[in-house]
């Protein structure tokens, strides 16, 4: 593995893009993880090493929901429960496949998650109040929400905001902002899971992730500013010509 400065040239700029997306829709991972593959990380780096920036990113962009008064914390902890188990138990899974099958899995779903990403389209979905919605329930749902999307986290990652976000909106009722804000502070403690476990494992790359986690750390706090006031509608035209050609360059690396 060489990385050069041209791929931190081009690595950089997009791991600023991906926090910036996943701050105000989710779906950042789709951008950053496909980035570390692109200027050659194998594949178990990659993940560790994404998980490191983004974990570091999405801390800020949290803080701001937060202070926003963007989180529902009703459904916020009993969610972040569920991703932290879910999460190691997604990372364990990823370290034990080998490099090669890791490239395979992840090459299928890149453009699975980014499908779902991008025909999802939670502000169609219902409006209501989470106080609408018995606290028993709340609290069980979003707990499932939290273990089955933190394992998902854990293993793979992109997309996983969003999915929370749908979910949130769909069986919680959440707004589209409250939904936004929620999915924050799960996804920070199901990337804090992994990430744990990743360290463990000794595949991140701190040379390469914490300079990323600096540009990270822009997106997510220009993006989720920019949430709090406007929402997402131009992230998935930029999202579709990034992964247009990120994931036709992990197509060539695998023929």
């Amino acid at each position: 593995m060489h990385i050069t400065f041209r791929d931190l040239i081009v690595l950089y700029p997009l791991i600023f893009l991906a926090g910036f997306v996943d701050s105000i829709a989710g779906g950042g991972g789709l951008i950053s993880l496909p980035a570390y593959l692109f200027v050659g990380l194998p594949s178990h780096n990659a993940l560790a090493t994404n998980k490191l920036s983004s974990t570091i990113g999405t801390i800020f962009s949290t803080l701001r929901y937060a202070k926003g008064r963007a989180i529902v914390y009703l459904v916020a902890f009993p969610s972040v429960v569920g991703a932290l188990i879910g999460s190691h138990i997604g990372a364990k899974l990823a370290l034990v496949l080998s490099d090669n099958v890791l490239k395979f899995v992840l090459a299928f779903l890149i453009p699975l998650a980014a499908v779902i990403v991008l025909l999802a389209n939670p502000r169609k979905e219902r409006t209501l109040e989470v106080e609408n919605v018995s606290k028993t329930r709340a609290v069980v749902v979003s707990g499932l929400i939290g273990l089955t999307i933190g394992t998902y986290d854990g293993f793979f990652g992109p997309g996983t905001g969003t999915f929370l976000i749908i979910l949130y909106v769909s069986f919680l009722s959440l707004d589209h902002v409250s939904a936004s804000g929620t999915a924050k502070i799960v996804n920070l403690a199901s990337n804090v899971g992994a990430l744990l476990t990743f360290i463990v494992g000794k595949k991140v790359l701190y040379s390469i992730g914490l300079p990323a986690a600096v540009f990270g750390i822009a997106g997510n706090w220009l993006g989720s500013g920019l949430a709090l006031k406007k929402g997402a509608k131009i992230i998935k035209p930029v999202m579709l010509g990034v992964l247009a050609i990120l994931f036709l360059k992990i197509l060539m690396d695998l023929i």
